[in-house]
């Protein structure tokens, strides 16, 4: 049982893959689909279904979810063995190990992934820069379970065995707000992706900081909220 359930997002959020997971995005697809990738959606927020999908859809192509399902093993294979290459190509994001070994020593905190990445791509990304040593992955909830990020939120609640009023979200689009909100946990955004903090703050998110690497103030916004005075002075200046 948590006590405390903190939920990750990856991509922009704890990592920069600086554009490989996406090179491997698009040779999975051409090996299943037969057809180069041209294009690509606006992916933040989206599940990799969606992305999926979305992708095949701007190159004329209908999709099933059988198609989907053979494509997840090929992209999750293609992370695996290019592993090494995603560790030196891309990196953590400032403060995210500092953060999330903070969290670490603090009695029943429990951390986990809410993401819209397939399980093992989720898996090696974190891997990839040490940061799954301070991750209960087990109790992730992951892109190909549910197209919606709200129903993550609810599946990871329930495998933690925490109740939504002592989760926190904390992610870096609309999408992970939309989601956190939904799900009836609270939200710190990050504005470390492709949405800036007005974005965030119109998706409804209270609590915005620019990144994490003031960790120690992240720790505390994550631990009390707005309900502490100090953390209200860090919402304050991330404005």
């Amino acid at each position: 049982m948590a006590t405390r359930l903190v939920l990750w997002d990856i991509d922009h959020t704890l990592v920069d893959t600086r554009g490989f997971g996406w090179a491997l995005f698009a040779e999975a697809f051409h090996q299943v689909t037969g057809v180069p990738l041209e294009r690509q959606p606006r992916i933040s927020g989206m599940t990799e279904p969606v992305i999926f999908r979305e992708t095949a859809r701007m190159h004329g192509l209908s999709t099933t979810r059988a198609q989907f399902d053979a494509f997840a093993p090929v992209l999750d294979e293609l992370h695996l063995r290019h592993s090494a290459e995603l560790r030196e190509r891309g990196h953590a994001l400032p403060g995210a190990a500092s953060v999330l070994a903070a969290l670490g020593r603090v009695p029943g905190v429990r951390q986990t992934v809410l993401t819209g990445n397939i399980r093992a791509t989720a898996h090696v990304k974190v891997a990839a820069y040490g940061l799954d040593r301070h991750l209960d992955l087990g109790i992730g909830a992951y892109g190909e379970e549910s197209e919606d990020r709200a129903e993550l939120v609810t599946l990871a609640l329930d495998r933690a065995g925490c109740p939504a009023s002592e989760a926190v979200l904390v992610g870096d689009t609309p999408g992970d707000v939309r989601a956190g909100l939904a799900g009836g946990v609270r939200v710190v955004a990050v504005a470390t992706g492709r949405c800036g903090r007005e974005e965030l703050r119109s998706a409804g998110a209270e609590v915005v900081v620019p990144d994490l690497s003031a960790h120690e103030d992240i720790v505390q916004l994550i631990m009390d909220g707005h309900r502490d005075g100090r953390a209200g002075a860090v919402r304050q200046r991330s404005r």
